[in-house]
């Protein structure tokens, strides 16, 4: 009987744990992928993407455009090229978490893609 409790419990307790974990991961999805989006603008512009492919991602003569790279890409292809790099595009696996390289795919397989967020002012520093 005690051992028909305690299986119970342990039951109703991973229940639990496993309702809460898909409740956050619907709170996560709600609001995922606008925000992936414009993290990932913000990110295109910080890490130094738009130095070779352009400020809206439109190419140079550095690197390819990518407007239409969702069309030609899958998201595991684009997070390969950016991790791994290729021809004269540089690896970035080490400067960027998996969550900065599944932004970036966001922003880049994005319909409508959003302008970063704006660069903060640096604080002045008063004059002697």
């Amino acid at each position: 009987m005690i051992v028909l409790k305690v299986q119970h419990l342990r039951l109703s307790s991973a229940l639990a744990l496993a309702f809460f974990f898909l409740i956050l991961s619907q709170m996560v999805l709600a609001a995922g992928p606008k925000d992936a989006e414009a993290a990932g603008a913000t990110l295109f512009r910080d890490k130094g993407c738009s130095y070779c492919h352009g400020a809206t991602a439109q190419g140079t003569q550095k690197g390819p455009s990518l407007a239409n790279v969702r069309k030609k890409l899958k998201p595991a292809q684009i997070a390969t090229q950016i991790e791994n790099g290729g021809q004269k595009m540089p690896s970035f696996e080490d400067s960027l978490s998996k969550d900065e390289v599944a932004q970036l795919v966001a922003f880049l397989r994005a319909k409508h893609r959003p302008e970063p967020a704006p660069i903060a002012p640096k604080p002045q520093t008063p004059a002697p």
